[in-house]
């Protein structure tokens, strides 16, 4: 990325604006603080929000490393710039909150937002570059509104309790509301529990002992 570090705010202050601008954009995530609030990834669901900022900072090469390279020679700057990573593309950070989602929390997002998140994040990138916080300081403001606020999720009906004639006939109701536009689908983001595999039961041979299984690679 492009950026020139003579003028403006300082390549630490510009990589502190984007550490920040990533943090931010997590909180603002109602499918990542769901799964925080409601303690997913267990006790310990904040800090790995916190580490997951990380990560994804860590995904792009540092605004102070891409200014000691850029004011460096030349002929240092090309055998410098060979060590940097490579910026990442949107596809980049949407895999690694997906992943992580899963990983961590045990949660299937399926309404497309962590697009909307890995754009917003390449959006301040892009001015944290230029030493234009704008947008930081947007992203800041609606934070420090919701602050405290709890997301309440939007509760699922378990299908494994109905009837087929029960599901016909809420899947017939759904799209009747779908289509009278009485349904509010921003209440709550699409976000699915994964139910964790259920343990074998062990083997027991002829003699009383348990038979030793190997996993299937």
């Amino acid at each position: 990325m492009a950026s020139s570090f003579t003028e403006g705010p300082s390549p630490e202050t510009r990589q502190q604006q984007f550490e920040q601008s990533v943090a931010i954009s997590l909180h603002l995530w109602q499918s990542l603080t769901v799964a925080v609030q409601n303690n997913w990834g267990g006790p310990d669901s904040s800090d790995k929000r916190d580490w997951l900022a990380g990560v994804i900072v860590d995904l792009f090469p540092s605004f102070v490393d891409l200014a000691a390279a850029s004011s460096s020679s030349q002929n240092n700057a090309q055998s410098q710039s060979k060590k940097l990573i490579e910026e990442p593309i949107a596809e980049d950070i949407e895999e690694t909150l997906l992943q992580v989602m899963f990983d961590e929390f045990e949660a299937n997002v399926d309404d497309q937002s962590e697009a909307q998140v890995a754009d917003r994040i390449m959006k301040c990138r892009a001015q944290c570059a230029v030493g234009d916080f704008a947008l930081v300081e947007e992203l800041r403001a609606r934070w420090l509104d919701a602050k405290g606020k709890k997301v309440v999720m939007q509760a699922a009906a378990d299908q494994d309790q109905e009837t087929d004639a029960e599901s016909e006939s809420d899947d017939e109701e759904d799209d009747d509301e779908d289509r009278n536009g009485d349904v509010e689908m921003d209440d709550a983001p699409a976000l699915v529990p994964v139910a964790p595999k259920e343990k074998p039961q062990p083997e027991i041979d002829e003699d009383g002992f348990e038979k030793v299984s190997r996993k299937k690679r």
